[in-house]
């Protein structure tokens, strides 16, 4: 894999204080107040070794393997970064560099890998980071940084090692390829989404769930997160008293959706008062969506409603291109043109090939019937 997408940033702590003063001051002379400029945070980070390891070397610092297979992972490429001037002594941090089989898988290994620990800042994309390390997206390559269990580094520090290895990236940039968010913000719990793809992953994260149900052979995707009995976004996990699972599943087609949910309905006895085991769901259009672990079906109702399914087709809508429409004909009329040179081509190296064919056979075969000149003379009926 390599590490040539990833762009490394680094500001000394005297050439962040200078852009600050100058822009301030910059300001000051125009008589405008200064505002507030996302910089990279300053922190004396430096690569201290890097090796190429097989994707089961992930259990060394806590991952799952078959995790990361099922995401598409190959190798890992790890690295060590040191910190210097810290009041005890040098630390060392562990950086993880994974390469999956695409952006959307990459993110599945970040919804897995992050905790509810870790902050998401709204200056990095998909970049969160904690006291334990920090997780991070840059296409398909997926980045986790494993930090010292024996020392406690700040939020500075962490973020300072995530924007060397992994650099800055505009919303756009980083959130390309990824699948559109399903579940809804109200009462979901901070870091308790994942993004599931496969059978594995789906069995660690729905323990005694018929996961060959969902169908993932079919194409299916699955998001899951958790959900606090108190209202509002982003609840925290100290206040969840009790929390309810929300399994919002994607499919291909409406028909594969509606076959799923049949069996789903069969295997799990859904909407059905059960007590603890009960779940409850309902189908929009190719999206399936269940309540685990709801207190009742009263408030199961309640979280599904927020799911609203509005989907559409258009008959008219234009083809997408970044190419103009004046180069996307002359594009045509060029091929076209290729294609009748290509036929025309076609056409006079048959016809030589029958030529020599019959001069050939004539030479070497004169009795046979294909190299004979009585073929070559014209046919006339005499009517009268």
């Amino acid at each position: 894999m390599r590490a040539g997408p990833l762009v490394r940033h680094s500001l000394a702590p005297l050439g962040v204080l200078a852009v600050l003063a100058g822009v301030a001051g910059a300001q000051a002379g125009q008589g405008k107040s200064p505002s507030v400029i996302a910089l990279v945070p300053a922190a004396n980070w430096h690569e201290t070794g890097s090796e190429k390891l097989g994707a089961d070397a992930a259990a060394t610092w806590g991952g799952d393997p078959a995790v990361e297979s099922e995401f598409g992972v190959r190798s890992i490429e790890h690295r060590t970064y040191q910190l210097e001037n810290k009041p005890a002594g040098s630390v060392q941090c562990d950086v993880l560099i994974e390469e999956a089989a695409d952006p959307s898988a990459a993110y599945g290994l970040l919804t897995y890998y992050h905790t509810e620990s870790m902050a998401h800042d709204a200056a990095t994309p998909l970049v969160q980071t904690g006291p334990e390390g920090g997780v991070a997206v840059r296409g398909p390559v997926f980045l986790r940084f494993v930090a010292p269990a024996a020392v406690r580094l700040s939020s500075n520090d962490v973020r300072a090692l995530v924007i060397l290895v992994a650099g800055l990236r505009t919303p756009s940039e980083a959130t390309a390829g990824l699948p559109d968010p399903l579940l809804p913000p109200a009462g979901l719990v901070a870091g308790s989404d994942r993004y599931v793809l496969g059978t594995e992953v789906a069995r660690r994260l729905l323990p005694g769930f018929p996961v060959e149900t969902i169908g993932f052979a079919q194409g299916a995707e699955a998001q899951i997160g958790s959900y606090s009995a108190e209202p509002g976004p982003g609840a925290k996990a100290a206040n969840a008293k009790r929390r309810s699972t929300l399994v919002a599943i994607s499919y291909p087609t409406f028909q594969i959706a509606r076959e799923r949910y049949g069996q789903l309905e069969k295997a799990l006895s859904l909407n059905q008062e059960r007590g603890a085991v009960s779940v409850y769901g309902k189908r929009g259009g190719s999206f399936v969506f269940l309540v685990l672990n709801g207190e009742s079906k009263a408030a199961a109702s309640r979280l599904l409603d927020q799911l609203k399914v509005e989907e559409e087709v258009s008959w008219n809508q234009r083809y997408q291109s970044e190419k103009s429409v004046v180069l996307q004909m002359l594009e045509i009329i060029v091929s076209n043109l290729l294609l009748v040179c290509i036929l025309a081509g076609m056409a006079v190296t048959g016809g030589l090939l029958i030529f020599l064919s019959k001069r050939v056979v004539h030479k070497w075969f004169p009795a046979a019937e294909w190299g004979s000149s009585e073929g070559e003379r014209l046919i006339r009926l005499n009517l009268r």
